[in-house]
């Protein structure tokens, strides 16, 4: 082939591998929002009356609201269409529970949804996560889009991301956006299936997903801790203020309804609380404290500050918060260095694992569970004693059997290793 020729087709061929993918459409067009009783009931009878597995979305007003309530939820089953319910429209959701029957439902990062959904009455009896799925199959990149670009070879816009779902009456391209959303899920569901049983994961992902049905977010245990830039705040008294002003705003921003941020940001807490000014023209002039929230609410910002102020020395917070855990990995080599070498071995055996199996480290071992198993391991030292200690206790953890089987071996080793290396 002459040159000329070659490179012709070498820019077509480049070309046509960056042209995008077709943009995903629905197929059925946008159904109206189902937010009246009757409509409600019609739709409910075409999903008990629908066939396969359901899939199902919800929308929440993140960044927007305090609440993790549901302000869409999105529903897609064969024979029935799409369903775009507003809960807030409804006392109670028990007749599309009802529907649903013993169906199984396919949400995609089910953690994300199943909380707000709990809460309006919907609990899955069976279900299938294509985000889990997708990381059992060691994909890159797990969103949404890129599943659905690289498995159905559709784009997916992403533009409404992050708006206020409580917004009353939703957009129409918002709504399109939500519905697509729930458009493809049955087909991407059979196709990452069909991969999990030819990689051989398939036992794995139904022990996944069941572990998932009963999921509950884990309480925040000093969740003001969590306060950006908190690391800037010097002594005790001033870390007692970061705690009082950011109790203050979550109070105010739960009887509002309002994202906390939306309030007061973060930085204008840490300011405050490293000035800790008496007056509301020294805390208006803190750094951070400007806008609607910050001079509305002055005298609660200002009452929380005098409260750090008159705490007694005794009931002022430490800086390292109180756990029941391990310390922090960087700590352990001070403070336990068998422990230290155990946790190294160990982790080196689940990275290797992971290769062999391919899948990412964290999905073959929950981490936390791999540091409480390491710096607490069962007594016993003879081989047998101590790896049937570590199944119950990785068990006991909440680890599922395929990863204790997989894991709980090569942990054994690195216990005894470690003593051995310490002798």
């Amino acid at each position: 082939m002459a040159a000329p020729e070659k490179d012709q087709r070498d820019q077509a061929e480049t070309a046509d591998a960056e042209e995008p993918k077709p943009l995903l459409r629905l197929a059925d067009g946008l159904p109206p929002v189902i937010e009246t009783e009757g409509a409600l009931a019609e739709y409910c009878a075409a999903v008990a009356a629908g066939t396969g597995p359901i899939a199902i979305d919800a929308e929440r007003a993140s960044g927007y609201r305090y609440s993790n309530r549901a302000y869409l939820i999105q529903v897609k089953r064969t024979g029935a269409g799409i369903g775009l319910i507003d809960p807030i429209a409804f006392d109670s959701l028990d007749r599309l529970q009802e529907a649903f029957g013993d169906a199984e439902w396919i949400l995609h990062a089910a953690t994300q949804d199943l909380p707000c959904l709990a809460e309006v009455g919907l609990r899955p009896a069976a279900l299938f996560d294509t985000e889990l799925a997708g990381r059992l199959l060691n994909y890159p990149r797990v969103g949404l889009a890129t599943l659905v670009e690289t498995l159905l070879d559709r784009q997916m816009l992403k533009e409404h991301s992050a708006v206020d779902w409580s917004t009353r009456p939703l957009p129409e391209p918002w709504l399109e956006y939500a519905a697509l959303d729930v458009e493809v899920l049955v087909e991407l569901r059979d196709l990452i299936a069909d991969q999990l049983v030819e990689a051989g994961k398939d036992d794995w992902a139904r022990q996944e997903f069941e572990n998932l049905r009963g999921f509950e977010p884990t309480p925040r245990v000093d969740a003001w801790r969590r306060t950006s830039g908190m690391h800037k705040v010097r002594g005790r008294r001033s870390l007692a203020a970061v705690k009082t002003l950011w109790e203050a705003r979550d109070e105010l921003a739960a009887k509002r309804d309002v994202t906390p941020g939306r309030l007061i940001p973060d930085s204008a807490i840490v300011a405050a609380a490293s000035a800790m000014p008496t007056s509301r023209g020294a805390l208006m002039g803190t750094q951070g404290f400007h806008g609607r929230g910050a001079s509305r609410f002055a005298t609660t910002w200002l009452d929380a500050i005098e409260a750090a102020a008159e705490m007694d020395e005794a009931d002022l917070p430490s800086r390292n918060a109180r756990s029941d855990g391990p310390p922090v990995p960087r700590a352990w080599a001070e403070k336990d260095p068998v422990a230290a070498r155990r946790l190294e071995l160990a982790r080196a055996a689940i990275a290797a694992i992971a290769e062999e199996q391919d899948l990412p480290p964290e999905n073959l071992l929950t981490p936390d569970h791999l540091r409480r198993a390491m710096w607490t391991p069962p007594k016993p030292r003879d081989p047998v004693a101590l790896l049937e200690g570590l199944i119950d206790q990785l068990t006991a953890l909440g680890s599922r059997s395929w990863q204790v089987g997989l894991t709980a071996p090569a942990l054994a080793q690195a216990v005894l290793d470690a003593d051995a290396a310490q002798a």
